[in-house]
């Protein structure tokens, strides 16, 4: 399997993922009506409709913005399988590819929805602290950089050749 078909392979499986657990959050498990649901001590399932970047990062509440946002997500997309296209490296193109899937899958829920579906918070358990609320889109975008910048740390440059050959 090349590269890049690796990459669009994890691109498509992050998507089908993403998408899919947010159906079950919307249309199955009912968050919206049901109110947050318990997983665990430090966790559970609430449903934040969040109308900005990461974090709540520039929230926008019309339209305009909500569109410039899903076209930014987009032009990203294209840039990334440009890229993908062009790596040689596993790490890179399944990175690439976690970083694709979740671009398209938080664009598809501004498209649909005017917001990102967000539905795990994490905190402790005396909720002294809460982490932001995110969904499997966030995990696989960071999860993207964190293996981009492994790659970029640890791996030396492509088409390098060694001293004295050609």
């Amino acid at each position: 399997m090349t590269p890049r078909v690796l990459g669009l392979l994890v691109a498509a499986v992050g998507l089908a993922l993403d998408q899919a657990s947010k159906l079950y959050v919307l249309r199955v498990a009912d968050l919206g009506e049901t109110g947050p649901v318990a997983i665990a001590p430090f966790a559970e399932f609430r449903l934040v409709w969040n109308y900005g970047i990461s974090y709540g990062l520039l929230r926008q509440e019309g339209d305009l913005g909500r569109w410039l946002l899903v076209v930014l997500s987009l032009a990203a997309s294209v840039l990334i399988v440009v890229w993908l296209g062009r790596t040689e490296r596993r790490l890179e193109a399944l990175s690439l590819g976690l970083i694709l899937g979740g671009a398209v899958g938080n664009a598809i829920d501004r498209s649909a929805y005017g917001a990102v579906v967000d539905f795990v918070h994490l905190f402790l358990p005396d909720r002294s602290l809460s982490w932001y609320v995110f969904n499997l889109a966030d995990v696989w975008i960071v999860a993207g950089v964190a293996g981009l910048l492994y790659e970029m740390a640890f791996s030396g440059p492509t088409g390098a050749t060694k001293s004295g050959s050609s």
